[in-house]
């Protein structure tokens, strides 16, 4: 599309459109109507984005909430099948984060780089999970082949790790601040299937994660850390 533009307007008109440029391109290719069409479309696709980002957000700490992993305020629902707990905490975080952002140019960029980076944990976890099974056969039907999964597995976690490790040291360390954020939601989740707190291992993890969490939130108070 950025090559078919260019073959419509020249490179200092397009660089002057405001957005949605691809509006103000159709439009000088067939006329008005050409960006009112664009324009409808965006507010459709923004609408649809909106809808479906808003109930998955929701979604994850339902169906977690469910599974007890997460605390079973999340897992209520209301007379009508809607988990209308979980809808009103992840939107109103949601409007925080909207409202943080007026206050700070960069904050929206900042975000978006360490959401970027968080979600690779998960990736990781989910790729070294995948090639456990394979390798253990737990889940597998006998005879049932597992070479093609556990590979898979393997070079999911490779790739995870390297992704890592391409985005730098740092945003791990930023995404410590929200996972020991969450720690107080896994003891209230575990209080509450009346199940031990922790195991001397994941104690250990625990204090390790809330240790860097706390330094590195430090760390971004003096601005020795910056997540641009």
């Amino acid at each position: 599309m950025s090559l078919l533009s260019l073959g419509v307007l020249t490179q200092p008109e397009l660089a002057a459109l405001k957005n949605p440029s691809l509006a103000r391109v159709l439009e000088a290719v067939v006329g008005p109507w050409g960006a009112v069409l664009i324009n409808i479309a965006l507010v459709v696709s923004v609408l649809g984005a909106f809808l479906s980002w808003t109930l998955l957000a929701a979604e994850i700490p339902h169906a977690a909430a469910r599974d007890g992993a997460m605390p079973g305020f999340f897992a209520q629902e209301s007379e009508r099948g809607v988990p209308a707990n979980s809808l009103f905490v992840t939107n109103a975080l949601l409007q925080v984060f909207l409202v943080i952002t007026l206050f700070a140019q960069s904050t929206y960029q900042a975000l978006f780089s360490i959401a970027s980076a968080a979600i690779l944990v998960p990736y990781i976890f989910s790729g070294a999970y995948a090639a456990k099974l394979a390798l253990t056969g737990e889940g597998y039907g006998k005879g049932e082949a597992r070479t093609g999964a556990l590979l898979i597995g393997l070079l999911a976690t490779l790739y995870g790790l390297w992704l890592i490790n391409a985005a730098g040291p740092a945003y791990l360390f930023m995404c410590a601040v929200l996972y020991a954020l969450g720690l107080p939601v896994h003891l209230w989740a575990r209080h509450e299937a009346a199940r031990p707190l922790f195991h001397p291992a994941e104690a250990g993890l625990a204090a390790a994660l809330l240790a860097v969490g706390l330094i590195t939130a430090y760390e971004m108070w003096t601005g020795a850390v910056n997540p641009l």
